[in-house]
């Protein structure tokens, strides 16, 4: 199955907290603090692969996380680092913000592989927080935090040209003939249900790849029949050729097709109108020498103005293809090497800490505090030391939490509670 698009979980390594122990050996006095450092997290990581074409891989699994750094060790023994988690995507994938749907990274152009979320860094072990004054510390550094995101995973496939029109007009003879593509043909609508890629070689080394894309038909930008489904394939593409039945074998109007196909593409995407057109009037084989004069007077009249040139070819028989690509080529010349690449849209920065949110009730004589910070000082502060307590003293008055409870109004005697910590306020 072709599968282009998919929703994952991913989601850095924790940092390993650093570690609280001190030297004990005989007749080693004074040993002092030995605990190590806690190990990096491990990084999530995208890496482009040329053997893959589709995003199956991530359609049943759904979350992808990177190691955690192990918690460091007694006599300053260091911590594992947390395992990087390697993400392998085909060319041409684009990694959104799941909820805004907003670009976070194209991968496109990018030969190395790129770090999307960082792990978090290890805590420092006691043996850092080692003074003149405070020779024993019980208290070592929590790990850093890890790093989440939901995001979609699209795949644009990578072309030159996109080959568009509506169904059985015959866009698969046509990628049949001037590549090496054998994609389904039959006189049936829809029969290409997924889009097809094949490389034109011209004399002289020219080349350029051609996508097929499925059939894009009125209210396709809607959802109306496979064109919304595939409309994102053609974002890549530096030219359009618009194939029509110029013999109307169906009943069908060119010029009418091609007002709706480009009606749908500036719905879906208005700059996609602004790149180099062609017009290639196919089934000529069908037609008389006065039916192709007609139909290419009244297209050339109708879309001559714009710069469009129009190509009467059969894909059958291969007439005036040559001529067609060669066209292209050159419009392909003049345009800039490398694949279109989308500009970052979501910025990717996670918030630091929040500070401390203090709800206070005057009249109960209560005030509680609570954030992110205080909840982990207290992970790894030991109150009922006087060193422990010292530093719980000195993390409230740099934190701003004395100078805001105060301008709340706290009285002495009145209550403060930090979780489940509790303690009457006394200056």
């Amino acid at each position: 199955m072709f599968a282009d698009r998919a929703n994952i979980y991913i989601r850095s390594g924790k940092g390993g907290n650093g570690h609280v122990s001190f030297r004990r050996e005989l007749y080693v006095p004074n040993g002092g603090p030995d605990g190590g450092d806690g190990g990096r997290g491990g990084d999530v990581i995208f890496a482009v692969d040329e053997g893959m074409n589709t995003l199956a891989d991530y359609r049943h699994k759904r979350k992808y996380k990177a190691g955690d750094g192990e918690e460091g060790g007694k006599r300053r023994c260091h911590g594992a680092d947390g395992q990087d988690i390697v993400l392998k995507v085909p060319p041409g994938t684009i990694i959104k913000e799941k909820e805004t749907g907003k670009v976070i990274l194209d991968m496109s152009n990018k030969t190395e592989p790129v770090a999307l979320l960082k792990g978090g860094r290890g805590g420092k072990g006691n043996q850092h927080y080692a003074t003149a004054v405070m020779q024993a510390p019980k208290y070592a550094q929590p790990g850093g935090k890890c790093q989440e995101l939901e995001v979609t995973l699209e795949l644009k496939v990578i072309a030159d040209v996109g080959l568009v029109g509506f169904p059985n007009v015959g866009k698969s003879t046509f990628l049949s003939r001037v590549t090496n593509a054998r994609p389904k043909i039959a006189n049936y609508h829809f029969t290409t249900l997924n889009p097809n890629l094949g490389v034109v070689d011209l004399a002289g080394g020219k080349g350029f790849v051609i996508a097929d894309i499925p059939g894009i038909i009125e209210g396709a930008s809607e959802g109306v029949g496979l064109g919304f489904e595939f409309l994102r394939h053609i974002e890549r593409t530096k030219v359009m050729i618009h194939l029509v039945d110029a013999a109307s074998v169906e009943g069908r109007d060119p010029i009418a097709d091609i007002h709706a196909i480009n009606q749908e593409l500036e719905k879906y995407n208005p700059e996609i109108l602004k790149r180099p057109q062609v017009i290639a009037a196919n089934k000529i084989d069908a037609m008389t020498l006065e039916d192709r004069e007609t139909v290419m007077d009244l297209l050339s009249e109708e879309f001559g103005k714009d710069g469009i040139e129009v190509f009467p070819i059969s894909a059958v028989t291969g007439e005036g293809v040559k001529e067609l690509l060669w066209h292209v080529s050159r419009l392909l010349d003049e345009l800039p090497e490398g694949a279109t690449e989308f500009e970052q849209e979501y910025d990717l920065t996670f918030e630091e800490e929040e500070g401390s949110i203090i709800v206070a009730n005057p009249e109960e004589g209560l005030f509680t505090v609570e954030g992110p910070k205080v909840e982990r000082m207290l992970g790894y502060t030991n109150l009922e030391s006087e060193r422990g307590f010292d530093f719980f003293q000195k993390f409230l008055k740099q934190n701003g939490v004395v100078k805001e409870l105060e301008a709340l109004g706290i009285e002495e005697g009145d209550t403060v509670k930090l979780y489940d910590l509790e303690f009457d306020y006394y200056k």
